[in-house]
């Protein structure tokens, strides 16, 4: 499969202000005001790549639906798992961009099963007036014009908050094998801006302080900018190259080694959570709802949802 370029489509505006997060874990981590501090409602803490989709759609369509208020706060995935496991945040209901991280983080302390609900892709977003994204316009092997980037010119997440950081690292290690590029990882590594808010990514581009950025595509969708598909082998999007994606792995400066796996999401209700019957019913929203999701760039097929471990009756569509 070859990649291509193209555009892609805007969301609406967010209803609620996103602020940068202080203290505890720290700068550059996100969340939305107000939000997990109250029980008559939903309490929900998500993957940083899912907070335009939940903000826009997920959270005023379920309010609508269920009559409970929805409230979510959004960090990368490895921060996510930290704050429940520290006891820094209690939310009702889990989300994770790494469904393995999850269990291998909140299982059985704090979860015992999880809904794989939806699934995405890496690709390179671009601002296509920028020298380096005119090249990716015109064609040019990706990896060449990365090799070619000035420091700073190209943006990915902290390989050590989210799994879209160290999934750009990877991205660099499995090009490096494939073409040969002897150095490619450490060489990007060395010279990419790590940028700690997730949902604040793209902002880089439009702004004209990055030509480019390792993104999810629900991201460059919401926030209307072009991109460069990867190829299957590389983009961790295809379920079918997940042997592939594992020969590449990164170790976080907390020690944790993660290998490369296709870009799943997944969703438990933690434990002990104020109010569990509100986080079942906020999970099988999402497992029934797959068209909203996809409405925000997000990808449901037919092998979704699938289940681990003994998901509560309630939470099967």
């Amino acid at each position: 499969m070859h990649s291509r370029d193209g555009r892609v489509g805007s969301g609406p505006r967010s209803r609620r202000r996103v602020l940068a997060a202080t203290g505890g874990l720290a700068a550059g981590l996100v969340g939305v005001a107000g939000c997990l501090g109250s029980t008559d409602g939903v309490r929900v803490l998500a993957a940083g790549s899912l907070a335009a989709a939940f903000e826009n759609g997920v959270g005023p369509a379920f309010e609508s639906a269920s009559g409970l208020r929805y409230e979510g706060e959004y960090y990368g995935t490895n921060a996510v798992m930290r704050l429940v496991e520290d006891g820094t945040k209690y939310p009702d209901v889990v989300i994770g961009a790494d469904a393995e991280l999850l269990r291998e983080r909140l299982y059985p302390d704090h979860a015992d099963w999880d809904a794989e609900f939806a699934a995405n892709e890496v690709v390179i977003a671009y601002a296509p007036e920028t020298g380096l994204g005119s090249r990716l316009a015109a064609g040019e092997p990706w990896y060449e014009v990365f090799a070619a980037a000035a420091e700073d010119a190209i943006a990915i997440s902290d390989p050590d908050l989210d799994p879209l950081g160290y999934r750009a690292l990877l991205l660099f290690e499995l090009a490096e094998r494939e073409h040969g590029l002897a150095g490619f990882r450490d060489a990007m590594a060395g010279k990419v801006a790590r940028v700690a808010d997730e949902p604040q990514l793209l902002a880089g581009l439009e702004n004209g302080d990055r030509a480019c950025a390792v993104a999810y595509s629900n991201m460059a969708a919401e926030r209307d900018v072009a991109v460069r598909r990867l190829d299957d082998a590389y983009n961790f999007g295809d379920a079918a190259f997940a042997d592939r994606y594992a020969r590449a792995s990164y170790t976080t400066d907390g020690g944790h080694t993660v290998e490369g796996t296709p870009v799943v999401y997944n969703a438990t209700v933690r434990s002990d959570a104020d109010a569990p019957a509100a986080g079942r019913e906020f999970v099988s929203f999402l497992l029934e709802n797959g068209a909203l999701l996809a409405e925000h760039g997000l990808r449901v097929d037919d092998s979704l949802p699938r289940f681990h471990g003994d998901p509560p009756e309630a939470i099967e569509p």
